[in-house]
């Protein structure tokens, strides 16, 4: 496994910028307690996912409290799929003389071991348990979960930089982006420039984010569309840049990322293709937004915060009245009555 012990170290880009820029694994403690910035990058990711899914939600036939939902239910079950997926193929593969026992995967989760694919897949039957108790499109919600996901791949990426992990082999001692650094030179030898799979798979997903928001989602004709076009996306990216890195799960001769990504890829776009020219032939097809179930969830939805609001508002003028009143009772007694001499 790779030691992360180091908590204050250095990152370089020799051919980009001079100088080295500092890190620390650690962003502050609190009575003893570390927490990471590995930690609070992740989070940040998930959250700007969720509010961008928040904001889309009207739109795909949504209310913000279905977001909130599948959020939290999906968010978990992709964290526990995360680590489950790393532990397995970690223990899998024959080299690795070090072996995860159900304890070591939940103590240890601090030194790093979250596979991006294990959580997506948690991640995605979550929210469908979530969509079959609500009743509502999983096929909507898988949608705004891909592009979601995005957002939080591409900020998330950043946590690996800190961490000085999931970089790629050896580049020429030229190469513009390659990078080095303190966990790195003691991994790979000293001056050794390497790439930088961090930034490449951040910088696709930043990407194909804005394909997906600005162009696709205007060309969209069938619910599930857009998860699609993320996993023939991402599968192809994660693929080719799975084949540069050096920590990579394995079964076999195959690594797993690079296999599932570019099945995946090449699975959803035939699937894409098929559902494509059926729908088009089709004249009965409706999008869940359109379906009166959607329309009234919605309107239902902001009647009653529309309501709450009011509510609210009413309760507070009455509190407002009620305690100018009780000046007024109170104010004779402490001026005196008018009428007495």
């Amino acid at each position: 496994m790779s030691n992360l012990n180091l908590l204050a170290e250095s990152v370089e880009f020799p051919n980009l910028f001079s100088g080295e820029i500092p890190i620390s694994r650690v962003a502050f403690s609190v009575f003893g307690f570390n927490v990471y910035w590995y930690a609070i990058i992740i989070a940040a990711g998930l959250l700007l996912a969720v509010v961008y899914c928040s904001k889309r939600a009207k739109k795909y036939g949504f209310t913000s409290d279905d977001i909130t939902d599948i959020a939290l239910i999906g968010g978990l079950c992709g964290f526990v799929g995360a680590r489950a997926y790393y532990c397995i193929f970690w223990n899998l593969n024959p080299e690795n003389t070090y072996k995860f026992t159900l304890w070591t995967a939940i103590s240890e989760i601090h030194m790093g071991g979250l596979a991006i694919y294990g959580g997506i897949i948690a991640g995605v039957i979550g929210g469908i348990l979530v969509c079959k108790y609500k009743k509502i499109s999983m096929l909507t919600a898988m949608d705004l979960g891909g592009t979601g996901f995005l957002i939080g791949q591409a900020i998330g990426r950043w946590g690996n930089f800190v961490n000085q992990e999931a970089y790629g082999a050896a580049t020429p001692p030229d190469y513009l982006f390659g990078m080095t650094g303190s966990h790195i030179a003691s991994e790979m030898g000293s001056g050794v420039l390497v790439h930088p799979c961090f930034l490449y798979e951040s910088l696709w997903c930043a990407l194909g984010l804005a394909v997906i928001h600005f162009v696709l989602s205007r060309i969209q004709t069938f619910d599930g569309e857009l998860f699609l076009y993320y996993v023939i996306w991402y599968g192809t990216g994660r693929g080719f840049i799975e084949g540069l890195r050096t920590d990579s799960l394995y079964i076999g001769p195959l690594r797993v990322s690079q296999l599932l990504g570019f099945a995946s890829a090449l699975f959803c776009l035939i699937l894409l293709i098929y559902i494509k020219v059926r729908v088009s032939k089709s004249k009965t097809y409706v999008r869940w937004k359109d379906t009166d179930k959607a329309k009234y969830r919605i309107e239902k939805y902001h009647m009653e915060l529309k309501l709450e609001a009011e509510t609210a508002k009413a309760y507070k003028a009455m509190k407002k009245a009620a305690s100018a009143n009780k000046k007024e009772e109170i104010a004779p007694s402490i001026l005196g009555d008018d009428n007495d001499e």
